[in-house]
């Protein structure tokens, strides 16, 4: 291993165990080296699929390197766990939902501390032993490094029987410029999926936005159609939204809307998305689902509102109510905007006569007059 460099000393270890520090990078790279960078780099930017940017910088480790077997973890940030995001050798669909808490074992504290970790010797370790790939044999030396963008832990670079004691400064240089390019590659995908997850979200409900609405209704039409299963809508509109602005201000009026919102959230199961459609008008898209279900759902989303005191933090327990309109495909349109329009007209259909209520394109039914 790192036959084209020339060799420093190796590094000491001390009862095993080495932390180590970035180290400068030498004049006079070879030129195996400028290429692999180079085929990083362009790995970098010419894709946006993490999974195959991962999968090219591994590649150029792995011709340098020859782990026995190696493994990139990916930090979740929200549940504090790593994850595996790109494995060799066996055991692939056993990690593949495997999840390492925070500090746990050696790539958990590597992580939780940003630091790296070389262990020349491995004392027998069943729960370690565990989450190396079958291939590997005896594991006799790990070497555990972060990926890290400014002081910003993104995962762990993990490699089994590199025979760390025979690297020099040089090699273990070129292994965390590695890592840092893995780091940049997560970092760049975390910030693209925060930019496109912007342009779809309604910034004051948390909601999908009627754009993204649009997209996955359409999605839900071409897969029924497929599959001759119904997609049902439900189009709700607040009532008397307006005396809640003219009475206590457009700021508790947004809060209200974005209240509405988490309730409409936590109402929905796994493949039920809600939408705000504009102003005071929700929308919930319910895949595979029939008409009858999303009537169903609608009066349950109607008492949910009912019973629900609102701006409890301002002291207000505002009380507010909601039209309900119920459409579904193919039954009451062809396409994406005759199954909104089936929808609306029969929440109209409601608002303009008792408010508070339910009705269903095609066949009217509503709660009691306010």
């Amino acid at each position: 291993m790192g036959s084209h460099a020339s060799r420093a000393q190796p590094i000491t270890l001390t009862e095993g165990v080495l932390l180590v520090k970035p180290i400068r990078f030498p004049d006079g790279q070879p030129a195996l080296e400028i290429q692999t960078f180079h085929e990083v780099a362009r790995a970098l930017t010419s894709s946006v699929d993490l999974s195959a940017i991962l999968n090219a910088i591994m590649q150029q480790m792995t011709r340098f390197f020859n782990p026995q077997a190696w493994s990139l973890l990916v930090l979740d940030e929200p549940k504090r766990q790593l994850y595996y995001g790109v494995i060799s050798g066996g055991q692939t669909e056993k990690l593949r939902h495997k999840r390492i808490p925070l500090g746990q074992g050696i790539p958990g504290w590597v992580a939780l501390h940003g630091e790296p970790m070389i262990l020349s010797s491995i004392p027998e370790d069943p729960d370690l032993s565990d989450e190396i790939p079958e291939n590997s044999g005896r594991v006799e030396s790990i070497i555990c490094l972060p990926l890290r963008v400014r002081n910003r832990t993104y995962g762990v670079l993990q490699l089994v029987n590199c025979h760390p004691e025979k690297m020099d400064n040089h090699e273990i240089f070129f292994l965390h410029a590695l890592c840092d390019y893995a780091a940049i590659a997560i970092q760049n995908a975390r910030t693209l999926e925060q930019i496109q997850q912007l342009t779809i979200t309604d910034d004051c409900t948390g909601l999908f936005n009627a754009r993204h609405l649009y997209e996955r209704l359409e999605h839900s039409l071409d897969r029924s159609q497929r599959s001759r299963k119904p997609v049902s809508l439900i189009f709700f509109d607040l009532d008397h939204f307006k005396q809640v602005n003219d009475t206590y201000g457009h700021l508790n009026g947004s809060r209200l809307l974005a209240e509405v919102g988490n309730m409409v959230r936590d109402s929905l199961g796994l493949i039920e998305t809600g939408y705000r459609y504009g102003g005071d008008e929700f929308v919930v898209l319910m895949p595979h689902q029939s008409k009858q279900r999303a009537m169903e759902l609608a009066h349950r989303l109607m008492d949910k509102l009912r019973t629900t005191k609102f701006l409890p933090d301002s002291g207000l327990n505002l009380c507010i109510l909601a039209s309900f309109g119920v459409s579904s495909f193919p039954e009451d349109g062809l396409d994406i905007h005759a199954v909104i329009r089936a929808a609306d007209a029969a929440m109209y259909h409601v608002k303009n006569t008792t408010r508070n209520g339910v009705a269903a394109a095609g066949q009217f039914t509503s709660g009691p007059a306010i």
